[in-house]
């Protein structure tokens, strides 16, 4: 078994700062990409930032500058740090992780329960 669980999300003023969090729990191993999406009302969901096992970052231009996504290998867990947040940035936020479950020869995504983040004033 192969758990997410993601902390952190809830209310905070526009210029404000929040920070996710996701640990990966369980027969995972070999862990590969880390990644947080979200998905507004109306919107397709779309990829926010991500982070190899390397350190490589890759951030949508949405949030480019405002946005920093890390990385605990040793906890297996992944953090966004938001930054200077909008109201455009109202969503709900899926923690992604890609790896191996235990026995397993072939790579998996996973994902997060979701969190709430709402900018607002």
């Amino acid at each position: 078994q192969v758990q997410l669980v993601e902390s952190g999300g809830g209310l905070v003023q526009p210029g404000g700062s929040l920070r996710l969090s996701c640990a990966a729990s369980g027969s995972i191993r070999s862990i590969s990409i880390m990644g947080w999406h979200r998905q507004a009302p109306g919107r397709q969901r779309e990829l926010v930032a991500s982070i190899t096992s390397g350190g490589s970052t890759n951030y949508a231009d949405s949030v480019k500058g405002r946005f920093t996504i890390s990385r605990d290998n040793a906890k297996n867990t992944v953090y966004l740090q938001m930054n200077s947040a909008q109201p455009e940035d109202t969503a709900v936020y899926y923690c992604e992780v890609r790896g191996r479950r235990v026995g397993s020869p072939y790579q998996n995504d996973y994902w997060g329960q979701g969190t709430q983040v709402t900018v607002s004033s």
